[in-house]
C-alpha cells in the first residue's frame, strides 16, 4: 500500500479502466477532449488521474447534456462525462461490479456480463405462452429521478470502501452542462450515459423492484432490462391489482409509472378464448402480439410472438435513406457492401432471432436503393427498370453473400420478388 496516499487504488486499475473506455469509444465531454487527444499524453494523463483518485482530491467535472431523439418523437437526455471521468468511473465500476453481480436477480438482464436483451426477449416469449396476462411497466424519467439517499444506502449495504462511496456521491452531485453553457445542479438522478450509471441503476431497482416483487408476489415472474420491465400474471384481476400496488411502491421510492405507457396486456392466441382491448406490447425493440405461426405437424395457428417492432423497422429505413445510396455512383457495388454490411449484420444479429420474416420488407428497401444506384451508375439501365432488376437478380445469383441480408431474403431458392 502507498503510505503517502489515503486511498489504495492500484495504478494497474487505472490502466485497465482506460483500455475499457478506449474500446467503448464515445464522444467528448465538456472539455472537448477526445480519446485520441487524451492519448497524446497518455502516461501523464493517467498518472495525474491516479494521483487525484488516490489522494481523494479528484472532483468530477460537469456532465455534458445531450438530448437524443427517440423513435416515438420525444428525446432521451444523455449525460456524457469527460474521457478522464469515464476512466475514473470505470475504476469504481470494476471494484463494485464483482460485489454486486452475485446478488442480482436471475431475471435482471440489462448491462450484466453474460446476459443480453435477446436472453430477456426469449424468456418473455416463453412466459407469454404460459401466462395469459402481462403488465408492461414504463418508469417515467427513471435515470433522472433516482433518489440519491436510497441509492447510497444500497451502496453502503454492500461496501464500506471509502473511496468508492466518496466518488459515487460526487458523481451523483456533479452538475449537468446544458447546450447553452449553463450548469444545472442535480439533487436526484444519475446521468444516462455515465459508465457507473447502469450498475447503480441495477442496484437501485434490485431493491425497489426485484427483491420487493419476489417477496410480495412470488408467483409473478418478470424480465427486467435496466428500467424496461415486463411482469407475467395468471389473470386480469391479478394484473390490475399488481399495477395498482406497483404504482404505490414506485411512488414511495421517488419514481412514477408513466400513466399511458404502463399497461395491462392480454396475450391472445388460438387457445385463449378471452378478449381484451390491448393485445400487444413493445419490449427491447420487439413487438409482442398475436401472429400466425406454423405449429408441429405443419398446422397453422395464432401464437403470441415477438418480432421487430414497427418503430425499430422505421428507424432502420431512416438509416438506409440516410446512406444516400443512389448518389454514390463513384463507388463500386463491392465498396457499398463493405461500407454498409456492418449495419445490416447488426440488424440481422439482433432482429432475426424471432419471426425474422418481419424484416423482409424493410430489407427489400435496401435493394430498391441499390437499383436506383445501378440505374444512375450504368447508362444502359437508366431508362430500363426491368433490365435493372434483371441485372440485380444476376448479381444475387452470382454473389449471394455480397450483401449481408441477401442470404436471408434469397436463400433456399427464393427470388428477387417485388423490390
Amino acid at each position: 500500500m502507498n503510505k503517502a496516499k489515503p486511498f489504495d487504488i492500484p495504478k494497474r486499475e487505472v490502466w485497465e479502466a482506460f483500455k475499457r473506455v478506449k474500446a467503448n469509444q464515445g464522444a467528448a465531454g465538456v472539455d472537448g477532449q477526445s480519446i485520441q487527444d487524451f492519448e497524446v499524453r497518455l502516461a501523464d494523463n493517467l498518472y495525474k488521474l491516479w494521483n487525484r483518485l488516490s489522494s481523494g482530491s479528484y472532483m468530477p467535472p460537469p456532465v455534458r447534456r445531450v438530448d437524443i431523439p427517440k423513435d416515438n418523437g420525444g428525446t432521451r437526455p444523455l449525460g456524457i462525462p469527460t474521457v478522464a471521468d469515464r476512466i475514473a468511473q470505470e475504476v469504481v465500476r470494476r471494484y463494485l461490479e464483482p460485489l454486486l453481480e452475485p446478488l442480482f436477480h436471475q431475471d435482471s438482464y440489462g448491462y450484466r456480463p453474460g446476459r443480453s436483451a435477446i436472453d430477456a426477449i426469449r424468456v418473455a416469449r416463453q412466459r407469454c405462452w404460459r401466462y395469459d396476462w402481462v403488465v408492461d411497466i414504463d418508469i417515467k424519467g427513471f435515470f433522472d429521478n433516482i433518489d440519491h439517499e436510497l441509492l447510497l444506502r444500497a451502496v453502503r449495504k454492500h461496501t464500506q470502501c471509502p473511496w468508492a462511496i466518496l466518488y459515487i456521491e460526487r458523481w451523483l452531485k456533479a452538475p449537468a452542462s446544458m447546450a447553452d453553457g449553463s450548469l444545472v445542479a442535480r439533487d436526484k438522478g444519475t446521468p444516462q450515459g455515465g459508465v457507473i450509471s447502469p450498475l447503480l441503476a441495477n442496484l437501485f431497482l434490485h431493491y425497489v423492484f426485484d427483491v420487493w416483487l419476489e417477496t410480495g408476489f412470488p408467483g409473478v415472474p418478470f424480465e427486467r432490462y435496466a428500467d424496461d420491465i415486463i411482469c407475467h400474471c395468471r389473470s386480469e384481476r391479478q394484473a390490475v391489482a399488481l399495477r395498482a400496488v406497483l404504482e404505490r411502491r414506485f411512488a414511495a421510492c421517488g419514481l412514477m409509472l408513466h400513466p399511458e405507457k404502463t399497461k395491462i396486456v392480454y396475450c391472445k392466441d388460438t387457445n385463449r378464448a378471452g378478449e381484451f382491448h390491448i393485445q400487444q406490447f413493445d419490449f427491447l425493440g420487439y413487438t409482442f402480439r398475436p401472429r400466425l405461426a406454423q405449429w408441429r405437424g405443419k398446422q397453422y395457428g395464432v401464437s403470441f410472438l415477438p418480432a421487430a417492432s414497427p418503430s425499430a423497422l422505421k428507424a432502420i429505413r431512416q438509416t438506409v435513406r440516410g446512406w444516400s445510396l443512389k448518389t454514390r455512383s463513384d463507388k463500386a457495388l463491392d465498396d457499398l457492401a463493405r461500407m454498409f454490411n456492418p449495419y445490416i449484420r447488426g440488424w440481422i444479429n439482433y432482429y432475426s432471432h424471432f419471426y425474422k420474416s418481419a424484416l423482409y420488407e424493410t430489407f427489400r428497401r435496401i435493394d430498391a436503393h441499390i437499383l436506383r444506384w445501378a440505374r444512375r451508375k450504368f447508362k444502359r439501365l437508366r431508362q430500363m427498370p426491368k433490365a435493372a432488376r434483371t441485372w440485380l437478380a444476376r448479381v444475387v445469383r452470382t454473389s449471394p453473400n455480397l450483401f449481408a441480408h441477401w442470404p436471408l431474403l434469397y436463400g433456399n431458392g427464393r427470388t428477387l420478388g417485388a423490390v
